[in-house]
């Protein structure tokens, strides 16, 4: 069972599971943005074009567009609400699986010259400094 759980959560946080995991909920919440775009604007809007004329009520339409406008914002207040604790929550899952990490050393860009012991790089065949031949 212990090894079940270990190949499990090897799965579960690996870089494109978490990524897919991410876009599916972000996806989710924009779907949100969009369908109350079209349900509190284009909806109405084609409806007042299609039905408008002399007889249009505008005070009607104004309350009707301003809570129109109260829903929008709160479905885009929500959407940054939920992208942002996905944010903060990825960004503290990848911090604690780098905490058992150790940091890996850079490669070596030099070499000491075994005459002179003066720093030299990797690809030199001679070194600068006493102008002896070095091998490879």
């Amino acid at each position: 069972m212990k090894k079940f759980l270990e190949d499990f959560k090897k799965f579960a946080l690996r870089g494109n599971v978490l990524d897919m995991a991410v876009g599916v909920i972000i996806g989710g919440a924009f779907t949100g943005i969009v369908t109350s775009l079209t349900s509190n604007f284009i909806t109405p809007l084609l409806s007042l074009i299609m039905t408008g004329g002399p007889g249009v009520d505008e005070n009607g339409v104004a309350w009707t567009l301003g809570a129109a406008a109260s829903s929008f914002l709160t479905t885009v207040i929500n959407f940054l609400i939920t992208a942002f604790v996905l944010f903060c929550l990825i960004r503290s899952i990848n911090k604690l699986l780098t905490i058992g990490k150790k940091k890996e050393a850079p490669a070596p860009t030099t070499k000491k010259c075994p005459y002179c012991l003066s720093e030299i790089p990797l690809e030199a065949t001679r070194c600068p400094h006493c102008t002896s031949e070095l091998k490879k």
